[in-house]
């Protein structure tokens, strides 16, 4: 039986642990332990590198400081993740990181909302100060195993296809909704196959 690092979760804008609860109920006992943080993000007040280092403070209180994990976001919880990883020293302790539907080159719907009300959600804007910074230098995402998922017709990170990282694979899940990545079958067969890879 393949054994593999803790499973680290998490959640997107407007979100909470619960988003999981499918994924949790197909994956059953096979990747224990898992750790799915609750980061509260003040309606989308709350800087990302902020809930960031959040993140990694319940990832240390879990595991210490040198076990090894993966680590799957979806949606803002994706850049959450890879800002971790990458500007918070992640790198050193991630094995596999999968982006779910995330806005890792920004998206559209970011736009309009201006960063003194809306930081985190200002912080997915197109070529935002944050986002630059991560594609700028891509050393942190060097040594870690890096998926992509996103779905075509995504509305909430438009355009759908830009929500994929920089580098590894990347696949377009057969779903109509940004939601339906972690809700449906569909989606969710796909995910628990690469969660579940040795």
């Amino acid at each position: 039986m393949a054994t593999h690092p803790p499973l680290v979760l998490v959640h997107g804008l407007w979100d909470s642990p619960r988003l999981f609860h499918r994924l949790q109920q197909t994956l059953g006992d096979r990747r224990a332990p898992l750790l799915i943080p609750h980061l509260p993000h003040g309606l989308g007040s709350t800087p990302i590198p902020q809930l960031a280092s959040q993140l990694g403070s319940h990832i240390e209180a879990a595991f210490g400081p040198d076990t090894p994990i993966d680590l799957l976001g979806f949606s803002m919880g994706g850049v959450i993740g890879r800002t971790w990883i990458q500007l918070l020293g992640g790198h050193r302790r991630t094995r596999r990181f999968i982006s779910v539907g995330s806005p890792q080159r920004g998206t559209l719907t970011a736009q309009p909302w201006p960063r003194w009300l809306l930081a985190s959600i200002a912080d997915m804007k197109w070529g935002s100060p944050l986002l630059s910074q991560l594609n700028q230098n891509l050393d942190g995402l060097r040594d870690v195993e890096c998926h992509s998922y996103y779905c075509s017709r995504d509305l909430m990170v438009l355009p759908g296809w830009q929500a994929v990282l920089p580098v590894g694979p990347r696949e377009a899940l057969p779903v109509r909704t940004h939601q339906q990545l972690m809700r449906h079958p569909a989606a969710l067969e796909p995910l628990v196959a690469e969660l579940l890879r040795p």
